[in-house]
């Protein structure tokens, strides 16, 4: 296991070339056709990063696999130095790693909601559009049903918790009648 800046320094120097080159998105949709390829025929990688396979036959593997699914030249540079390095096996952490750095440097916050019943399609949009309002951000955001919610909803900015469910307020008033 490689570890988390290992994922970083790859994705970050991507994400230079792609943005530095105003192709951010079609090196995103090269990357995320390769992401689901790999998940969906899991051997693929399992060869690539075989140590008892040579590496003119990974080469070839890599070469005939975009052609069949070609990327651009950016993305195609990128996959050939995962391979030179022995990385395309961590290709989903690093393609996942990439896609955090590109939302960083546009400004655009990530944002995990639980909340006690599924939302409509409308509801995730006002929320999304509320959120994105008190933190003049962008938000992208990621809404979950949490069964074990009354009512409210959780929501985790980064590393900050806003606790609004229901269980919380009601622990609020019952702290606030005990205390005083």
């Amino acid at each position: 296991m490689i570890p988390s800046s290992l994922y970083a320094s790859y994705s970050r120097a991507l994400a230079d070339v792609a943005l530095e080159t105003d192709s951010a998105p079609a090196v995103t949709k090269d990357l995320l056709v390769y992401r689901e390829i790999f998940r969906e025929v899991p051997e693929v990688i399992t060869a690539l990063h075989n140590p008892g396979i040579p590496r003119a036959a990974k080469e070839r593997v890599l070469f005939a696999l975009m052609e069949k699914y070609p990327v651009g030249s950016i993305t195609g540079n990128f996959m050939r130095v995962l391979l030179d390095h022995n990385r395309l096996a961590y290709f989903g952490e690093i393609v996942d790693c990439y896609l955090k750095t590109l939302d960083e440097r546009r400004g655009i916050l990530s944002a995990q909601a639980r909340v006690a019943f599924p939302l409509s399609e409308p509801q995730v949009e006002d929320l999304r559009r509320s959120i994105s309002g008190a933190m003049g951000h962008p938000v992208k955001l990621e809404v979950r049903p949490d069964p074990d919610l009354i009512g409210g909803l959780v929501l985790q900015l980064g590393s900050t918790v806003y606790d609004g469910s229901v269980r919380k307020q009601l622990e609020n008033i019952k702290q606030r009648l005990t205390s005083g």
